[in-house]
């Protein structure tokens, strides 16, 4: 085979045992897949850290702590022989709240709270001011519809009494 040996044939013709450099997919592969992570690590952290999160109340934990106080009131307020009422007039526009008869004559003193669970911002507080027939009337015109919880806290005669009723404000017809 004299062509073989000659240098200017040789370049024409490549070896037939060559080995052919192919590229390797791994080292692509993992590389891609930490960088896919990372990035979506960094996201995640992102999304997290720029999400608002709330806690129910301000001094939650110290609420806790008070939680048997709490239910002392509660069990008070279920042994009452006439419970309180919480109602919603909605051609009124209006939020009726009427105590047991007998704790209207005992000039009763406490707070009503309206509590939003949806959003902690709308939360609104009154004081608990009832008529002679401890009955008191809340305007509803600037709640936002939805899911209200009334919570009420009274105190007479040196007692604590508590009473929390859901109450849902319709939507407005215009």
């Amino acid at each position: 085979m004299f062509w073989a040996q000659d240098p200017d044939l040789g370049a024409a013709f490549p070896k037939v045992n060559s080995p052919r450099k192919s590229l390797n997919p791994w080292p692509v592969g993992i590389i891609s897949f930490f960088g896919f992570f990372i990035t979506l690590t960094i996201g995640l952290i992102g999304f997290a850290s720029c999400h608002r999160m709330e806690l129910v109340a301000p001094d939650y934990y110290e609420q806790e702590v008070r939680y048997q106080s709490q239910m002392d009131r509660v069990g008070r307020t279920r042994a009452l022989a006439e419970q309180v009422r919480v109602a919603h007039d909605a051609a009124r526009q209006q939020l009726v709240i009427t105590l047991p008869s007998d704790h209207a004559q005992g000039h009763p003193e406490g707070r009503i709270q309206l509590y939003r669970p949806s959003d902690v911002g709308l939360d609104r507080r009154v004081k608990l001011e009832v008529d002679g027939r401890g009955v008191q009337t809340l305007d509803t015109k600037e709640l936002r519809p939805g899911l209200w919880k009334v919570r009420i806290q009274w105190t007479v005669q040196g007692q604590e009494y508590y009473s929390e009723q859901q109450v849902v404000v319709p939507p407005r017809v215009s």
